[in-house]
């Protein structure tokens, strides 16, 4: 008789016990061995518990393949998360470690691999093959298609406000009446600075939407701006075409926006502008907007705003922009360009790799919770019936045409994070700590990336012969951007540094570039005049018929900013379930030199979190949004 040990980890997060039965049948290449009820004195598989049971065998197994778990119902059906089996063969042997980490829902049974990461060309069992097979078939009918963002209407205390549809605010210090009850200090600097240039350039490098500002070269015909023009906001020893050419003229375009339909709130029609703005990095005052124009058509009717023009026309025209932003950031650099680009990938993975594949534990806690999230921010978000139908001038058809016209521009090159800066020309631009710490992060990311991809990739031929990563790289290329004949990734991989380069852009994508425009929401849109989730008067055809009437009924009315104030807050807090970037709470990798690369990957990450915190001393307002203890390891809000 043989006698194995096995210890069997439970989930620590609520509920993750159970009551009902679990069996359990270790396979070998021998055979298999009794199916044994899992029952010692007491309580067993409570949250969080370690328990250890015997197997017995009437004959040796030989090496074991495979640990088959049944849960059945015991009473009432309870659910159980099951973190890993662990297995002690008899006579001392290596202990072998069995990854689940999963629910098990019903009556159901699932046969767990023990945790070496292997290719399909490592395995040679008949029977693993055939599992691995089983495996992806089950998985390629769950996930037929792509799948994909969030959101429950936080309950705060706003009700009383939020049921005056329709109403205006008296004046901009109204807005600070909603502003009692969720405070930041970010929120509360925006407050303080929001009609200061300095801070509305400053933002246009670090706020939700880091992306959007690139070098002008020339000034785009459809801009008529004069040297004269702007001759005020400039150093008065130069003048703006020196200013162009030595790379201090920078521009924020919103032509995308151009002719979108405008959502209709309670019978109402909203309006949106697709501005130009003129940006100056100004040897004192730092990065300046010197020049708006409302929309991608000059005309009598389109003035030119500048500083030097009267106060309030000056700021509506800056509001105008803001009003941009937020649609731009909110549906295209974070929607488009976090979630639903790493859900391409997520699905890729879950129907071309099994989860022995070192490929798929490398990227399957950057997948967490992400195809949940997407799946309720279309249902509850940008559904016809969702939040942004209710508050923001793009909601309804007009989302969905401005996501699509982004789609068609979408490349892969503009994902890589050096690449992306070089292509808009931003590398020299002063206090762009977006661009500083995403560089730092992106060579962590690609370092330990590399360092794993060569652990288990030999050589260029060994990428270009795994079949199942080769299967992999098709389905996103061809099942996820398909229709994007530009976007530039090739449908094969043929050496370790593309697939290195590939899975960077992966996990900087769901964690770096996600928290980048995600965790700010709140501390840039709280103060609704700072960045308006809708207008509702058309924008200003004249300079001098500018009044603050005007300007209280084109910002967001008491209901609507209620809205969007609630929903940025609860878009942009820190989860409560929180795993931060490096931090693997699943042992996927059971292999010491794996876990070697990790540890490292660690170690740089809390180097980079000194190094930010250490450049942010003194400064105002600090940029923490890229610290490592605040990115988290997946996209899960």
């Amino acid at each position: 008789m043989e006698v194995y040990t096995i210890t069997v980890a439970t989930g620590t997060s609520e509920y993750s016990g159970t009551n009902n039965y679990i069996y359990v049948t270790l396979v070998g290449e021998k055979g298999e061995s009794e199916r044994t009820l899992l029952d010692n004195p007491g309580l067993d598989f409570c949250r969080g518990a370690v328990d250890k049971y015997q197997v017995k065998s009437s004959a040796p197994l030989g090496p074991l393949l495979l640990v088959r778990l049944e849960k059945r119902k015991y009473w009432v059906e309870d659910n159980w998360f099951c973190r890993n089996v662990t297995v002690e063969p008899p006579g001392g042997d290596r202990e072998l470690t069995f990854p689940c980490y999963r629910w098990l829902v019903g009556d159901v049974g699932v046969e767990l691999r023990e945790g070496t990461a292997l290719r399909l060309m490592d395995d040679s069992s008949p029977l693993l093959l055939e599992h691995r097979r089983t495996e992806l078939q089950e998985r390629q009918r769950t996930y037929r298609d792509g799948v994909v963002v969030l959101l429950r209407l936080v309950e705060l205390s706003l009700k009383k406000l939020a049921i005056r549809f329709g109403k205006s605010w008296n004046d901009l210090e109204d807005f600070k009446r909603i502003f009692w009850k969720l405070r930041s200090p970010i929120a509360e600097f925006t407050m303080e600075h929001w009609k200061e240039d300095w801070f509305f350039g400053y933002q246009a490098l670090n706020g939700s939407n880091p992306r959007m500002i690139h070098r002008c070269r020339t000034l785009p015909k459809n801009f008529p701006v004069t040297a004269d023009m702007v001759q005020a906001s400039l150093d008065p020893r130069t003048n703006l075409d020196k200013e162009i050419k030595s790379g201090n003229i920078y521009l924020v375009d919103y032509a995308i926006m151009d002719g979108i339909p405008t959502n209709t709130i309670r019978g109402k029609r909203q309006y949106i502008a697709a501005p130009l703005c003129l940006l100056y990095q100004h040897p004192d005052r730092g990065l300046i907007p010197i020049a708006i124009q409302l929309g991608q058509t000059p005309s009598l009717d389109m003035p030119i705003f500048q500083p030097k023009d009267p106060p309030l026309a000056w700021l509506l025209a800056k509001m105008w922009v803001r009003h941009a932003e937020f649609q731009v950031f909110q549906l295209l650099s974070h929607l488009l360009r976090t979630h639903l680009v790493v859900e391409v990938f997520c699905v890729a993975t879950l129907r071309q790799l099994p989860a022995v594949h070192p490929i798929y534990k490398l990227l399957a806690p950057h997948f967490h919770y992400t195809l949940e999230i997407n799946c309720r921010g279309r249902t509850q978000l940008i559904s016809p019936d969702g939040i942004f139908k209710r508050v923001v001038s793009t909601g309804g058809e007009g989302l969905l045409i401005l996501a699509q016209a982004e789609y068609k521009f979408l490349t892969y090159r503009s994902l890589q994070p050096l690449c992306d800066f070089i292509d808009r020309g931003v590398t020299q631009l002063r206090n762009y700590f977006y661009r500083d710490h995403s560089l730092l992060l992106w060579e962590a990311i690609h370092k330990f990336v590399s360092g794993l991809v060569s652990l288990f990739y030999q050589s260029e031929q060994e990428v270009q012969d795994d079949t199942e990563l080769q299967a992999w790289i098709k389905d996103v290329t061809q099942e996820g951007f398909g229709e994007l004949r530009s976007f530039g990734l090739r449908a094969e991989l043929s050496s370790r540094s593309e697939l290195s380069t590939l899975l960077s852009v992966i996990i900087f994508t769901s964690t770096a570039q996600h928290a980048a425009t995600n965790n700010g929401q709140f501390d840039w849109c709280a103060w609704i005049p700072n960045t308006p989730c809708t207008m509702r008067l058309p924008p200003p055809t004249n300079k001098d018929d500018v009044t603050m009437e005007m300007i209280m009924a084109t910002l967001p009315d008491v209901s609507q900013s209620c809205v969007q104030m609630a929903i940025t807050w609860h878009l942009g807090r820190p989860q409560p379930d929180t795993v931060l970037l490096g931090q693997y709470t699943e042992q996927l990798f059971t292999e010491g030199r794996a876990q070697e690369v990790i540890d490292i990957f660690k170690m740089d990450l809390k180097q980079i979190e000194e190094q930010i915190l250490s450049e942010n001393e003194g400064v105002e307002p600090p940029y923490h949004f890229l610290l490592p203890s605040r990115i988290e390891n997946s996209i899960t809000i």
